[in-house]
């Protein structure tokens, strides 16, 4: 099909940093904090935009004193600057499939209940298998993950999507079951299973006051008209054991996690009959069908786990990937 002369012309006066420059202000509502995330100047970032609207004919943006808004025109723009620069990525993510040395690079960005409990044995077998396939792995809270993805600075998410997913595609990944986590020999103990209403007499070591884990607690406690005993946040799980070891409370942490840490404290847990208690962990991704090659592989991989480990893996010797730990739980 060949190009118009109008479309050809129409194609050259759109320019890809220009394109890039007012997502960025979209999604951050301020030419100056796009312009301190892109590391360019503010006026460097105002020129361009006013070069865009210059060639589109149109207004893009309201301008104030408290960022901007987009017009009509510049919410269509959004959408469809969005997709070119996916299809973008996209090809960049193929076609990188065929130069020398790394063949792929897959950008992933997890929970901590994902990341403790599964993913160093899942991803150990996918690298064993696709050597030549580098993998990027960060932690963040499951509504960063979630933005991340949206926002295409990651390629695959791992998290809990209770508080939904956006506009996002979802698939299953694993199920993990949340327990209490009290000093050996507490008093909640003697009970077998309780339900999270009996741990809000004590004082509670939280994880951070945004993670799906507290957010679920707080929502436990606001429906039997009680208020958590926060005695501390902590960022991590190993934290939350120390701490609960010492005699600061009583928290809530993934069971097979806790496991895994058996070493940290004189601990136990006490099974938690509440709904919420029982939660499955999402991949999540723009469009699993548009990915490129590689992390479709590992979509597969993962998305092919054996249904008697769904809720509990066996441990293997983890494989090299870059993890960057943002200290961000659940």
């Amino acid at each position: 099909m060949s190009i118009k002369s109008s479309e050809r012309n129409f194609a050259r006066r759109i320019d890809l940093t220009s394109l890039q420059l007012f997502v960025a202000v979209c999604e951050l509502g301020s030419i100056g904090k796009a312009a301190e995330r892109e590391f360019i100047a503010a006026s460097a970032v105002s020129k361009r935009l006013s070069d865009l609207e210059a060639a589109l004919s149109t207004p893009l943006l309201y301008r104030h004193s408290r960022g901007v808004d987009l017009t009509p025109a510049g919410e269509s723009l959004l959408h469809h600057a969005r997709s070119v620069l996916f299809s973008l990525e996209k090809m960049q993510g193929e076609l990188s499939e065929y130069a020398d040395g790394v063949r792929g690079h897959v950008r992933v960005h997890a929970s901590i209940s994902a990341i403790v409990q599964f993913l160093p044995e899942d991803l150990g077998a996918f690298i064993r298998q696709h050597a030549e396939i580098k993998i990027d792995l960060e932690e963040h809270l499951s509504t960063e993950v979630i933005r991340a993805v949206q926002e295409g600075a990651a390629d695959l998410g791992l998290c809990n999507t209770a508080n939904g997913a956006g506009d996002l595609q979802t698939r299953p990944y694993r199920n993990d079951k949340l327990v209490l986590i009290v000093p050996r020999g507490h008093e909640l103990c003697a009970q077998g299973a309780i339900n999270f209403e009996a741990a809000l007499d004590y004082d509670q070591v939280g994880l951070h006051s945004n993670s799906s884990i507290y957010l679920a607690m707080r929502q436990a406690a606001a429906a039997v008209g009680r208020a958590i005993k926060l005695r501390i946040h902590v960022t991590g799980l190993d934290a939350m054991c120390r701490m609960i070891d010492n005699g600061l409370g009583v928290g809530v942490m993934p069971q097979r996690a806790f496991e895994l840490m058996r070493g940290v404290g004189e601990l136990e847990s006490v099974e938690l009959t509440d709904d919420w208690a029982a939660r499955q962990i999402q991949l999540v991704a723009r469009d699993f069908s548009s990915l490129p090659m590689t992390a479709r592989l590992l979509v597969d991989h993962l998305t092919q786990v054996p249904p008697q480990l769904m809720s509990q893996g066996q441990p293997v010797n983890a494989a090299p990937a870059t993890l960057t730990n943002a200290h961000s739980p659940a």
